[in-house]
Order: structure tokens, then C-alpha cells, then sequence
């Protein structure tokens, strides 16, 4: 058996697919990528009826944007994870999970601190691989650098966040700073200017936390 570096067993490849289960696959496509309320469902149904499919990555894929527009946060989490275990290198989900964890934390919860490690494990992993990554043929020069910064805007954001909570201010600041230059959206998250006013205010930095502040406070959300 090939084993990768360190001698773990390399996982073995899926099975080729049934008739059956690409026709279900080409069933699942043939459904608009906005439609969720009819992919989600499809989505469910084809991982329960195949486990092993070589089709699991754009399943989970669909389950975590899907669940995510629908605010099923604990269905998008797990669907996550999944998605991360079969992919450790897929960036948006690493990011989205980043920050949606960090963000969805109860500090009050036994597991706090786990769920904010874990936040920051997949920023910084996202952080890490994102720029590495070649690009599909299939997505134009400006596609690719918008998933890109995507993916980064939602890393960062995450890790300015794990670091606001662990009271690491000095870290959060270029952190949030990073997000904010990533984001390619016409406006700016409101949120990540919010949390680096905060950043800065708890650093004692008065000035630029009320610049945060004043840009955030001009956005209609």
C-alpha cells in the first residue's frame, strides 16, 4: 500500500460510480446552485444513499453554503467538518468555518475554547494554503482571485476574532486590518469594522478605533 510521508496510509480511492448513482449525481446538477430548497433535500438523500461516493465533496459543498443562506448553523458546522476531513485544502469551507465559528461562539459553553481553537486551526490553515492553490481552468483570471480573497476575507476575519477573544489585541488588529483589505464586495463587512474598532479600543489605540467605528456606523445593514 503507498503511504505519504510519515507513514500514514494513504486513503484508498472511491469506488467508480453506478449508473444509478451518476444519474442521481446528474439529477442533483441539473438543479440551479440558488435553488437550495431542492438541493439541500437531493444533497441529503444522495450522501445517505451513497457514503462512499467520489461525489462527497460537492454534496458537503452544497450542504454548508446551503444550510449557511438557511441559518442552520449546527447542520452547516457538521457538513463542514465533513467536507474538511475529505478536503483538508478546500479553502472556502476552511474560512466560512473559521469565521462562523468564531463568531457563533458561547464563551459560556464547556466547549468554548475548543470551538475557538478549532476557528483558529482553520483560518490560519485557510490563511496557509489559499495563495498555493493552482488555478481550475475552468474559472477566469478574476473568478479565481475572487474566491481567493474570498476565502482570505473569511480566514482573517475568523482569526481576528480568535484573537479579539483571547484578549490578543495586538494580533486581532492586523488580522481584521487583512480581512477588510481582502474583501472585494462594494462595501465592507460591517461586522469586521465593527470588531477592529473594538480591537483597537481595547488596544488603547482611540484614534483608529473611532475611524473603525465611523466607517462601520455609515453602513446601511
Amino acid at each position: 500500500m503507498d503511504t505519504p510521508q510519515g507513514g500514514t496510509p494513504a486513503p484508498a480511492a472511491p469506488a467508480p460510480a453506478t449508473p444509478a448513482e451518476e444519474a442521481a449525481f446528474k439529477a442533483f446538477q441539473a438543479v440551479p446552485p440558488n435553488d437550495i430548497d431542492k438541493r439541500i433535500p437531493l444533497a441529503e438523500q444522495f450522501l445517505q444513499k451513497y457514503p462512499q461516493s467520489r461525489y462527497r465533496p460537492a454534496m458537503y459543498q452544497t450542504l454548508v453554503s446551503g444550510y449557511l443562506a438557511k441559518q442552520e448553523v449546527p447542520k452547516m458546522l457538521d457538513a463542514g467538518e465533513k467536507e474538511i476531513a475529505l478536503n483538508p485544502n478546500d479553502t472556502p469551507v476552511l474560512g466560512l468555518m473559521g469565521q462562523t465559528l468564531a463568531r457563533t461562539l458561547n464563551p459560556k459553553a464547556p466547549d468554548a475554547l475548543q470551538q475557538l481553537n478549532k476557528a483558529e486551526q482553520y483560518s490560519k490553515r485557510a490563511i496557509e494554503v489559499t495563495p498555493t492553490l493552482p488555478k481550475p481552468a475552468e474559472l477566469s483570471d478574476e473568478q479565481f482571485n475572487n474566491a481567493k480573497n474570498n476565502a482570505l476575507e473569511m480566514a482573517y476575519s475568523g482569526l481576528g476574532l480568535v484573537y479579539l477573544q483571547k484578549g490578543k489585541y495586538s494580533d486581532a488588529i492586523p488580522a481584521l486590518e487583512q480581512s477588510l483589505k481582502a474583501d472585494s464586495h462594494p462595501e465592507p463587512d460591517p461586522v469586521n469594522l465593527y470588531l477592529l474598532g473594538l480591537a483597537n479600543e481595547k488596544a488603547s489605540h482611540f484614534d483608529a478605533a473611532v475611524t473603525a467605528y465611523t466607517k462601520c456606523a455609515a453602513i446601511q445593514s
